[in-house]
């Protein structure tokens, strides 16, 4: 149904809640899509603190994961020429 074939009707349609695991299943086709890889790991206090040494990360996101990502991409695109 179109939007404005809902506003004329006066309805609306609710979305649609999906299962953890229908989420979890998109995500996985966007990024296989996009040529991305899922990969979990575990990284040592040392690593972190390289990071930070390195100037990829500030040393008060230490412990936001997403600025550990973030500055891990930072260092494979160095690395890898990406």
């Amino acid at each position: 149904m179109s939007q404005a074939a809902e506003t004329t009707t006066g309805r609306t349609t609710l979305p649609i809640a999906c299962s953890t695991a229908a989420e979890r299943m998109r995500a996985h086709r966007r990024r296989h899509q996009a040529g991305l890889r899922c990969v979990m790991i575990e990284l040592r206090e040392t690593e972190v603190t390289e990071l930070i040494k390195r100037g990829l990360m500030k040393a008060d996101a230490r412990n936001d994961l997403r600025a550990i990502r973030n500055a891990l991409h930072r260092r494979l695109d160095e690395s890898l020429g990406a």
